[in-house]
């Protein structure tokens, strides 16, 4: 297709010939016979997004979940009805995600039990790190007898009983092309070779392209933090020639993944996800090891009252950085890590502007950065997520089409401004 008065990030205007690689970018491109021509109208064209760390099953399978966190549940009483609401799944479950304790308090399988009692129900944290099940759900996965039904995600024992099916990932596909998103990477832990290799050729539903970080993806927890493990298992995946992407939330688990890295080794593509909470000794190591951060300062803006309340003050600059590890020399992308942040990739973008609770407060403001910045952290390559691609003659023919020039975009940088999303030079989204 022949993509016409296209403005490029740089101010050029041109021309621009995509099949699945860009085939030429010009001052002007005469249409050939039967070419589809579509007209930018003097609106930017970039290559389209790539969101670097989410997890693309369950994102699916949220959008068919009942949403159960502290902006939509305030007490027992509105969990309860929330709950007895929501609608049973094919396999007999209420499945409902995003809680947490400034929701109703903490949860275990006797709250569940009282505020509803004879349908299973399992209720995933924000986190996404524990599940929490009442005596119904206990019983369909045989653990009758669980003190208190809270079970990690990690723990697949229990997970087992459960009758599994693929999610559709349709409406996923169609979500991320509005945002102009063409490609993900999944950061789901433990997927097997058949997992990847499924979710890599489900294009009738999804279009997006998929980069899998397993089998080099680790998740680590803090009461079960064993360095001398994390280096074999390091030194594990690069004899193989696989970078590893270790999932560090809290300060103790960053400081055991570097010192990890520091006795194992670095492998170029090397990545540590999240970083949620970086201290100040810990920013001369990640630019020492020149270990790419993959962060998400969307929570920040969903969050961030939260932590406003939860970390102490003299802590809050620790939380989310990303202009700080810039400017020691730390290659850092963003991410949304759907479904446990929103999906929107601008959204993510303005929170790493603005830093800016949902209160409208601002937390981390030496960690803002600019509109330009913030956007090129979503064009990485997949596999080398802090090299930027470019609408240039041969890059793949992955595109977003924006309906303001330049200047007007980084000014808003906001979703609605996405007019058309191009996988391997074929439209898949146009907005009306």
């Amino acid at each position: 297709m022949l993509i016409r008065r296209a403005v490029l990030l740089d101010g050029t205007r041109a021309d621009i010939r995509v099949g699945a690689r860009i085939v030429a970018v010009a001052g002007h491109l005469t249409a050939r016979s039967g070419e589809a021509v579509y007209d930018a109208a003097g609106g930017t064209v970039l290559p389209g997004l790539h969101d670097h760390h989410m997890h693309v099953r369950a994102a699916a399978a949220a959008l068919h979940s009942v949403r159960v966190g502290p902006g939509e549940v305030r007490g027992r009483q509105e969990l309860a009805r929330i709950l007895a609401g929501a609608d049973i799944g094919d396999d007999g479950w209420i499945r409902a995600v995003g809680y947490h304790e400034a929701a109703a308090g903490p949860l275990d399988r006797h709250v569940l039990d009282e505020v509803s009692p004879t349908t299973p129900v399992r209720v995933q944290h924000r986190s996404g790190v524990l599940w929490t099940l009442n005596t119904a759900g206990l019983i369909r996965v045989g653990l009758e007898d669980h003190p208190d039904g809270r079970l990690r995600s990690a723990d697949g024992t229990w997970a087992k009983a459960l009758s599994r099916s693929e999610p559709d990932l349709t409406a996923l596909s169609a979500r991320l092309s509005r945002y102009g998103v063409t490609g993900v990477t999944d950061a789901t832990p433990d997927l097997t070779a058949e997992d990847v290799e499924s979710l890599r050729h489900r294009s009738g539903e999804l279009r997006q392209r998929v980069h899998c970080l397993a089998p080099g993806k680790r998740i680590l927890h803090d009461d079960d933090l064993d360095l001398d493990g994390l280096i074999r298992w390091i030194d594990d995946r690069h004899a193989a020639d696989v970078p590893v992407a270790v999932h560090c939330v809290t300060a103790a688990q960053l400081v055991v993944t570097l010192a990890a890295l520091r006795c194992a080794g670095r492998h170029p593509h090397d990545r540590i996800e999240h970083a949620a909470v970086v201290p100040d000794a810990s920013v001369a190591d990640l630019a020492a090891g020149a270990t790419t951060v993959v962060t998400q300062p969307n929570f920040v803006a969903e969050r961030g009252d939260q932590y406003l309340v939860d970390v102490p003050a003299a802590e809050h600059h620790e939380l989310w950085r990303v202009a700080s590890l810039r400017r020691a020399g730390v290659p850092v992308v963003l991410s949304t890590d759907a479904p446990f942040g929103d999906a929107d990739p601008w959204a993510a973008m303005r929170a790493a502007v603005h830093r800016r609770t949902a209160s409208g407060t601002v937390l981390g403001e030496a960690e803002r950065v600019s509109a330009p910045e913030a956007l090129v952290m979503f064009l990485g390559e997949p596999g080398r997520p802090a090299s930027r691609r470019r609408v240039e003659p041969g890059a793949p023919g992955d595109l977003c089409v924006l309906s303001a020039p330049p200047t007007e975009a980084l000014g808003e940088l906001d979703a609605g401004l996405v007019a058309a999303t191009v996988i391997a030079g074929e439209v898949v989204f146009e907005r009306c």
